[in-house]
């Protein structure tokens, strides 16, 4: 059974127009993504789903350079762009989804989450629904046949963010959230807005180009409180704000 890992980007970010492909430590942010996607090593295949906008030839071109698959499909339907990545691919049992703004991703700890989830037994699986990792460093597995079944009852918001409907309505699937200690919540190292941008590269200035474990991030975060303060005022969209 394989597994497969999504990850969804495009150019077209209302915050930050072109933030995957801006450099970071020497490659794109969808490069380290894609790195960090791999190094986990619980991906057999690894694809990025962006848009048929003309603006996301970027993405595809970059896709090419560092050598990972692309599909192209609606802007904001991702759930179809998923399921066309999905379409043929019989084999495929277990999906592990990525947004190419989370350039900070974890390798182990996407490593053991996927894990959890392996033993487990059940259709969707995530960090976030109780948070206690910082937004940007989130895991999300799902059962392959699970976004299949839901393309028929996805509507509106859900469609734009894949696995909503899933965690929306657990009396219809089997779904558990994972929470990691200690609670680190506190930090944002996602990126949509330049000030995220200004604490991203201080971390990747500190450490370098390699992957990092949260802890490690983390650690040296409490340190500088000045640097968590550059992007603490930034609030999430809310699902609904898709």
């Amino acid at each position: 059974m394989t597994t497969l890992g999504i990850i969804q980007a495009r150019t077209g970010s209302t915050r930050l127009p072109g933030k995957v492909l801006r450099r970071l430590g020497g490659r794109t942010v969808l490069h380290r993504v894609v790195r960090a996607a791999r190094d986990s090593g619980v991906v057999d295949d690894l694809v990025v789903a962006t848009t048929t906008e003309a603006a996301d030839d970027a993405v595809a071109a970059e896709c090419a350079r560092i050598g990972v698959a692309c599909h192209r499909g609606p802007v904001d339907d991702v759930l179809t762009r998923f399921l066309g990545v999905l379409a043929g691919r019989d084999d495929v049992h277990t999906v592990l989804r990525f947004t190419a703004d989370c350039p900070l991703l974890d390798p182990a700890l996407v490593r053991r989450v996927c894990d959890v989830f392996a033993a487990s037994g059940v259709d969707y699986l995530t960090t976030s629904i109780t948070r206690t990792l910082p937004r940007g460093l989130d895991v999300e597995v799902v059962r392959a046949a699970v976004l299949r079944a839901i393309d028929d009852r996805a509507t509106g918001y859900h469609r734009t963010h894949v696995t909503s409907y899933l965690y929306s309505h657990p009396d219809e699937f089997d779904v558990i959230g994972v929470t990691v200690l200690p609670d680190r919540s506190h930090l944002r190292l996602t990126l949509d807005t330049e000030d995220d941008w200004k604490l991203i590269e201080a971390i990747v200035d500190r450490f370098g180009d390699r992957p990092v474990g949260v802890a490690a991030v983390a650690e040296w975060l409490a340190e500088h409180p000045e640097l968590v303060e550059l992007n603490a005022h930034v609030h999430q969209k809310e699902l609904s704000q898709a």
